[in-house]
């Protein structure tokens, strides 16, 4: 029968949990004094040897061992000091650590969703609800962007799952590191890019809000082009450009884009990438003049890619001076267009060297599109997507904008779109018409209701208006045309783009 208190088999117990853990470990306090205990012996063994070399004198009263012997004795204290040390050393072995360390990095990954509910009022304000638990790299003046592994994320890969396309809470990131994927997870090569758009990738001004930033980027360093696109719309996985927008980054980057659908992947599977660059917040934080040269690099690798001539003074069909109207069907067109035609048909009339060229951008290709806009110094347009292209002009070019009734007070901040993009793109916004008449609201005129039905009314004209603002942009351009043509070394010719 035991006889010892409870107290004192707790003791025991806890002493006897301890001399079993120990072992575990490859490093101790207790090691490490017995590893400085061996090493003096080691050193005394060393003396011993030392000593025996020396024959002794006929004085000696001890028998002395000869030197042949005395390193037999001393080599084998070595071994069994040696092999005492290892053994104690490695109770276990360690080799197997990394291993099951691995397995534990593996096990703590976990996968956040891609759509932070928490944000859903505010998607836009701070890190976004997209990936919402990263920060942007942000270089004065530069895009803001994630890239994957850096220094910021300690050199972990970037993982995602999922495939939903219409509840991005239901798609997932991670970071994982190179030696501790995710279990069954798959790597793909190469650079990606992740793209996250809050609006689309069908309407060219919302879709190359999204994709230029990639377009600084890839300047920046050193033209890397990407293997493949993630494309995300509030997390949730698109898998296509609008044409416009494909053939422009075809364009720019001397290939397709390659949109990523992970159909060899199933659904709960992870992926990581061995490199990745994520854009979330479009172009903010970039310098007027970065964002001017990303415009450049995009305006000259289409004019190669279209076949189109890189400097106006190249070009045997560019006017002296072109004026394009670029006219819309349907929502926000011109009410009267044969009357707004006459109007700046007039007025290019009585420049030396002026064209007026009338075209819709729906019945464009992207080259033919990327040629107008080349021969284009004037451009007039409704307020739409359409007025995107002015980005292909030559810098300096001008454009006039114009809008149906209501838009001022109803229409918010994105109304100025086009003058931002304008600004980016080294244009000279000229300012805009709003219609003063148009279809009547039921509510009052600062009720928001009210712009369901003034989103998309027709525009009507004004002649008198018209023409005097034409003669203005028109004596403008002319006299800054003719200040470069008597420049001694005029303007730089552009032979070359950047990245070729």
């Amino acid at each position: 029968m035991n006889n010892y208190s409870p107290a004192f088999r707790r003791h025991k117990s806890l002493k006897q949990e301890k001399n079993i853990m120990l072992p575990s470990s490859c490093y101790s306090p207790k090691l490490s004094l017995y590893i400085l205990a061996t090493c003096v012996i080691l050193l005394l063994l060393l003396q011993i040897r030392s000593l025996h070399t020396v024959l002794p004198t006929s004085s000696s009263p001890l028998p002395s061992l000869s030197p042949s012997a005395s390193w037999s004795l001393f080599q084998q204290w070595q071994n069994l000091v040696l092999n005492r040390t290892l053994a104690a050393a490695s109770p276990v072995n360690c080799t197997q650590i990394p291993d099951s360390m691995n397995q534990k990095l593996r096990d703590s990954i976990t996968f956040l969703p891609l759509k932070d509910l928490r944000f859903s009022n505010q998607p836009l304000v701070g890190h976004t609800w997209f990936m919402s638990s990263m920060y942007d790299t942000h270089e004065e003046g530069e895009v803001q962007y994630q890239q994957f592994p850096s220094e910021p994320s300690k050199g972990r890969f970037l993982c995602l799952k999922g495939r939903d396309t219409h509840d991005g809470s239901w798609n997932y990131y991670a970071l994982a590191w190179p030696e501790a994927l995710p279990t069954n997870a798959t790597l793909m090569k190469g650079l990606t890019f992740v793209s996250y758009n809050h609006y689309n990738y069908d309407n060219i001004w919302h879709g190359l809000s999204a994709v230029m930033p990639f377009v600084a980027w890839h300047r920046k360093n050193s033209c890397e082009k990407p293997t493949r696109w993630v494309l995300y719309h509030w997390g949730e996985l698109r898998f296509k450009m609008g044409t416009w927008l494909n053939l422009l980054m075809e364009a720019t980057f001397d290939q397709a884009p390659y949109i990523e659908e992970f159909n060899d992947v199933d659904d709960d599977q992870p992926v990581c990438f061995e490199k990745a660059v994520v854009m979330r917040h479009n172009e903010g934080g970039m310098l007027r003049e970065r964002r001017m040269e990303a415009y450049d690099l995009m305006r000259c690798k289409a004019r190669v890619y279209c076949n189109v001539s890189l400097d106006r003074r190249d070009s045997h069909e560019r006017p002296d001076i072109g004026i394009t109207l670029l006219m819309r069907s349907g929502a926000r067109s011109f009410r009267n267009e044969t009357a707004v035609i006459g109007v700046f048909e007039k007025e290019c009339k009585k420049v030396k060297g002026c064209r007026l060229m009338v075209a819709y951008s729906n019945n464009l290709t992207f080259c033919q599109q990327v040629k107008q806009m080349s021969l284009t110094d004037i451009l007039i347009s409704p307020h739409g997507a359409q007025l995107t292209n002015m980005f292909l002009m030559d810098r300096n070019s001008s454009v006039m904008e114009f809008y149906p009734k209501g838009w001022l007070k109803l229409a918010g901040v994105g109304q100025y779109v086009y003058h931002w993009i304008a600004s980016w793109s080294g244009m000279r916004h000229r300012g805009e018409w709003r219609d003063p008449n148009g279809e009547s609201c039921p509510y009052s005129e600062e009720d928001h209701r009210c712009m369901s039905i003034y989103k998309n009314g027709l525009i009507g004209y004004n002649e008198s208006h018209f023409a005097e603002w034409a003669r203005n942009v028109l004596n403008d351009v002319q006299t800054k045309r003719l200040e470069e043509e008597g420049a001694k070394n005029g303007t730089a010719s552009m032979k070359t783009c950047d990245c070729n």
